[in-house]
């Protein structure tokens, strides 16, 4: 329709011996090629390398003898820098010429900087040679400009020279951590926080050895399972039987699976900061990420106090021995717990590098007192301390503890909710994915060790404590067996203790009564009583900084816009201070509730919804089968996440039944309003991929089902053109075709191939764009072909895919016939007859206006410009101005450069001036207001069918649907049909009989019975004169003349045409008459579209027929099927 960064290179100090794959910067002078010419070593592999200095050549060689040094030069996908960069071309010598394998090529060897995002913070992107550049002709000697190579070191779109530099400087100061550091220590200190110390002991004592095993088991594996899933993705009544064990068995289930999927996530590709949250939106989406992340960021918050509660329970505790109370208990812990998250947070703002020094402070004192209380165990137990329970190991100790022994309402599930917030740890070094170095090697390798080492170490405490300290004790040493007493059978009572006054009253010593077991079960109570001030700030500590970092990289991306002003960060490392205020004063809040058995179980619902997710999503990227999934981290099965997925949940309902449905409500509000919203972003996630197999496995299962005539839709391609350029013909097309049929908007470019290839490569991802944008359910097709009618040719028999291809042909009436050039009219009736010829049906519309508004909108782009370089004109001149204040001269041209500031002349062209002159008032409003007349809800009234011909019921099809839109549903319709006078009721009749068997409602039915009698003398004469230009009027002319003419102009109407289809020309005529007599007043006009006999109608009189029966009417469909029925009465 219309014509229309410099490259990390590895320096190899071993002499070449081989050269395969080399590609040099070579002079152009003799001598240069004469030392290539002598180069006769054998060849070897090597990767494109340009030096700063013409004299040296830079080769990367991979050789039998260098294995080891190549594989360390390759980390994480980066290759090693050096000093050496990147230029294409040396200013020290005349002209260079690109020369990949010995010949000269602008092809490209692979290089890691082609493959980097634009701004990518771990070096320049590269834009390799376009296919078009090294596949159009191409001059020779054209040597390598400095613009070009310009572009070739630093890639279109990306910072330049200066902003590089900025960059390079900002990154000297970040701080990153390895493995060890940045995940294991921080998941070892998150994983042994508060439960190890005052939580353990109580878990076993309610649940007994086994079932308490068993609960940490189950939290270990889940998280376990999650883990290894998210390190793919990074690289691409009464119990019998030892509950304890069992409880902790469940926890290292849990956390085992999480742990699984997380290390499949991870290795699944570069992770940026963000944690849970980048993992799972860059996996499932902005949908799921955007909804999980906010939960996620709440629950770390929620976990500071967790964890400084337990700190101010210890210090509470302390304070209950030395008498030093402040108020009472729990008021005490809230004043302890609110001056704790204070100065927590003011380590937190100084920095990650104060932070990691703490850390690491902690762990060496959190080591020490565990290693101090299973060095307690083994020291012989005095008097004091038996009378409190511990009498070292056991076995008839074991053996008592080992089943379980629930109070106070307590149950298998009510402690697993105490004891899992424990097993939460493992996602504290993915939080802080974005200050790691390597965060696909890290995060797997530092989290699935950290699960080890810390399921290993609670399974121990828990065996231990179960083996040396009794349920209950009273803490008197006088309660001993004196000889004659009866003893109760209990473990004590063998020991020589009678503890049996705790079945009456309440004691205060032993598992299940005193939380300090571990301070008085150890060698040196008071370093355990620093491991538990270690272990709860460390934790708290981690999880204070994990949440800022979650809730920054949620903010930043934008999601939810609202929140956007806690995306900004501060300093080197890009600190969310804002989000540490915000996650500092959800802590203080829930600090205040001081209840730790109350805040666990919110916490455990929270984690255990993003575990859901997490493995959720190595499960759902395992199934989509793209490509795209190849995690490095091999250790995972999409069965066994989903198993650790469905288990979260399932863990969820039975530890708190209304908090995980509060937690899913929550979920699902954000869900859908993320989805409403439609965030503009596009992350490859594998919704995207399982919706890609999902559309392609329908798609060949509808090619296996026959058509039915019960399952005809209209499936219609619109030569639109742009399909901006003629919105009303898209409009009035989507009316029938929305949710029920194809709709693919096609635009042909005519003219150079080279010039119209670009233009249309340019602009599809736009004119699609453009179509969602406006919600408009259809497809963009573009061809370029040499002339329009061989373009629309090859869009009827190439377009649509199995099943889904079009059926109907839309076109807009040519207005300027009359005007147009012959070749256009005689290519535009053309596509009808190829229409037909493919069995396509054609519906050709008509408004008075016309459709094409190409020209108003590009008024109106020259008008936005030109606005839009008056406001950044106005702005650069008020940045220079505070530039030139506040840094001098030389900050004025720093920015002028950043800016590309140039001097402009005033352009010549005086269409420009006319349009700059041009005021929006002088549009062509009534074609404005005609481009929209289809997107507004159609007054009550009617459309009428004029179903003259039966072809196959098309006509009478598109205006039934019409009706089905909410837009026409205040339009009936009324039908016209042709039939004989003297059987006018007969005919209306059966009609009626027919339209009722088609289910079609219908307002009235006409039948015209004087459609065959000539029009009247007017009608005619503006026929005549429509046609007279272009008639040969052979029979006033000799006969040799009259051959003369019809050879040299074969396109006009002969006299002995018109007469051979006069009668027909006299149908036309008169069905105008009757429209303009029956139909004026109709909202839309359906009528059946006359054919012309190849061979019989020239194209002209083909126009002219088509111009007089839809002249001066409301909008008309002229409507012809291919004569295949699409109407069925049976069922």
């Amino acid at each position: 329709m219309s014509l229309n960064n410099s490259s990390n290179i590895f320096l190899d100090s071993v002499p070449s011996n081989t050269n395969r794959f080399q590609v040099n910067v070579i002079n152009e002078n003799h001598e240069s090629s004469a030392a290539a010419n002598d180069n006769t070593d054998p060849p070897h592999y090597e990767e494109t390398s340009f030096g700063d200095e013409a004299q040296k050549r830079l080769r990367i060689s991979f050789r039998p003898g260098n294995q080891e040094c190549y594989d360390n030069f390759l980390q994480s996908g980066e290759t090693a820098k050096t000093d050496a960069s990147f230029h294409a071309y040396d200013s020290h010598t005349n002209t260079y010429y690109l020369q990949t394998f010995g010949h000269n090529t602008m092809d490209a060897v692979p290089k890691i900087e082609y493959y980097r995002n634009t701004g990518s913070i771990s070096g320049p992107k590269v834009n390799r040679p376009s296919l078009l550049e090294i596949h159009e002709q191409l001059a020779k000697n054209v040597a390598v400009t400095p613009s070009s190579a310009d572009r070739v070191a630093n890639g279109d779109g990306i910072p330049g020279d200066e902003q590089a530099e900025n960059k390079e400087d900002n990154q000297a100061g970040v701080v990153k951590f390895g493995w060890v550091k940045g995940v294991l220590v921080r998941c070892m200190l998150n994983i042994w926080g508060v439960m190890l110390f005052i939580r353990l002991s109580w878990i076993v004592g309610e649940a007994g050895i086994g079932l308490g095993v068993i609960i940490i088991g189950l939290a270990v594996t889940v998280t376990g399972i999650t883990g290894l899933s998210t390190s793919a993705i990074a690289t691409n009544g009464c119990v019998r039987g030892g509950l304890g064990v069992i409880i902790i068995g469940l926890s290292v289930v849990v956390t085992t699976l999480t742990g699984i999927s997380m290390s499949a996530i991870c290795t699944n590709g570069v992770v940026r900061g963000g944690g849970a949250y980048y993992l799972i939106s860059r996996s499932l989406g902005p949908e799921f990420g955007g909804s999980i992340g906010l939960i996620f960021a709440f629950a770390n918050a929620v976990a500071v106090a967790m964890y400084v509660v337990g700190f101010a329970e210890t210090v509470v505790d302390l304070l209950k021995e030395s008498d030093s109370m402040m108020v009472d208990p729990t008021n005490d812990i809230r004043i302890i717990g609110s001056i704790t998250v204070v100065i927590l947070l003011g380590i937190s703002v100084a920095g990650m590098e104060w932070e990691a020094k703490a850390q690491v402070i902690l762990l060496v004192i959190l080591l020490i007192a565990i290693a101090n209380f299973f060095i307690g165990t083994v020291i012989p137990s005095n008097n004091e301390k038996k009378s409190r329970g511990f009498f070292n190991y056991q076995a008839s100790i074991f053996a008592e503890n080992f089943g379980p022994h629930f109070t106070k309402g307590e149950g298998f599930f009510s402690v697993f909710a105490i004891f899992f917030p424990a097993a939460t740890g493992i996602l504290a070094g993915a939080n802080i994915s974005g200050d790691l170095e390597d965060p696909q090697d890290a995060i797997p390798r530092g989290t699935m060790l950290a699960i080890f080492i810390t399921t290993v170490v609670y399974l121990g405490v828990a065996i231990c404590v179960g083996a040396c300290v009794v349920r209950d004790a009273t803490g008197n040493m006088n309660d001993t067996i004196i000889s004659g007493m009866n003893c109760n059978g209990s473990a004590a009572c063998g020991l020589g203790y009678d503890f049996s006054r705790c079945r009456h009253e309440p004691c205060q010593y032993g598992l299940m009564n005193n939380f300090q077991v571990m301070s008085m079960v150890s060698g040196f109570g008071p370093l355990i009583t620093a491991g538990i001030f270690s272990a709860t700030l460390s934790s708290a500590l981690a999880s204070l900084v994990s949440a800022p970092k979650v809730f920054q990289a949620l903010c930043k991306d934008n999601i939810y816009k609202a929140l956007q002003f806690f995306a900004k960060g501060y300093g080197k490392n890009n600190e969310p201070l804002r989000g540490y205020i915000l996650t500092f004063l959800i802590a203080m809040a829930f600090i205040l509730i001081a209840e730790l058995n109350t805040i666990a179980p919110i916490i455990s619902n929270f984690f255990l919804a993003s575990y859901a997710l997490i493995n959720f999503s190595c499960f759902h990227a395992s199934y989509a089968k793209s490509p795209g999934w190849r995690p490095a981290y091999g250790i995972y099965n999409m069965w066994v996440s989903l198993f650790g997925a469905v288990l979260c949940c399932a863990v969820m309902f039975v530890i708190n039944w209304w908090a995980a449905v509060i937690t899913y409500v929550i979920e699902f509000f954000l869900y859908v309003y993320v989805t409403y919203k439609k965030p503009d972003v596009n992350w490859g996630s594998s919704t995207q991929a399982l919706s890609y197999v999902s559309a392609l496995d329908n798609a060949l299962e509808l090619t296996t089902v026959e058509d039915h005539v019960k399952n005809f839709r209209p499936q219609c391609i619109v030569l639109t053109g742009g399909p901006m350029t003629r919105p009303a013909l898209l409009d009035i097309t989507h009316a029938f075709t929305k949710n029920s049929g194809l709709c693919i908007c096609c635009e042909v470019f005519v003219g150079p191939r080279k010039l119209c290839v670009k233009e249309m490569n340019g602009g599809m991802a736009k004119k699609q764009a453009w179509l969602i944008k406006n919600k408009i359910k259809a497809f963009y097709a573009a061809v370029a072909a040499d002339c329009f009618r061989d373009g629309v040719r090859s869009l009827l028999q190439a377009s649509g895919l199995g099943r889904m291809k079009p059926n109907t042909l839309v076109i807009g009436y040519k207005k300027n016939w009359r005007k147009a050039p012959l070749t256009e009219t005689e290519n535009y009736v053309g596509i009808i007859h190829d229409a037909f010829d493919f069995e396509i049906g054609v519906v050709i519309v008509r408004i008075s206006q016309g459709f094409d508004i190409s020209q108003v909108l590009q008024v109106q782009e020259e008008l936005e410009r030109l606005e839009q370089e008056r406001l950044a004109l106005e702005a650069t001149i008020k940045d220079n101005e505070c530039e030139e204040e506040s840094g001098g001269i030389r900050g004025l041209f720093k920015k002028a450069g950043k800016l590309n500031i140039t001097k402009t002349t005033p352009k010549k062209d005086g269409s420009i001036n006319t349009i700059q002159s041009m005021h929006v008032g002088e549009f062509n409003q009534k074609l404005v207001e005609a481009s929209t007349q289809f997107k507004k809800k159609q007054e009550k009234g009617t459309i009428d069918v004029w179903w003259l011909f039966d072809d196959g019921g098309l006509t009478l099809l598109i205006p039934y649907i019409l009706t089905l839109r909410k837009k026409w549903k205040d339009c009936k319709l009324r039908i016209y049909v042709g039939g004989k006078i003297n059987r006018i009721e007969e005919e209306k009749i059966a009609m009626a009989s027919l339209l009722s068997k088609f289910r079609i409602k219908f307002a009235d039915i006409h039948i015209i019975g004087d459609i065959n009698i000539k029009p009247n003398k007017e009608s005619w004469k503006v026929f005549e004169e429509m046609i007279e230009p272009y008639r040969l009027h052979e029979s006033c002319k000799d006969l040799t003349t009259a051959e003369k003419l019809k050879r040299e102009t074969p396109w006009k109407i002969t006299d002995a045409e018109l007469e051979a289809v006069k009668e027909k020309s006299y149908r036309q005529v008169r069905l105008n008459e009757l429209l303009q007599e029956h139909s004026r007043a109709a909202n839309l006009i359906v009528l059946s579209l006359p054919v012309a006999r190849k061979g019989s109608i020239s194209d002209l009189l083909y126009m002219a027929w088509l111009e007089i029966l839809t002249k001066n009417l409301p909008p008309v469909l002229l409507v012809r099927g291919n004569h295949k029925n699409v109407l069925t009465f049976y069922s």
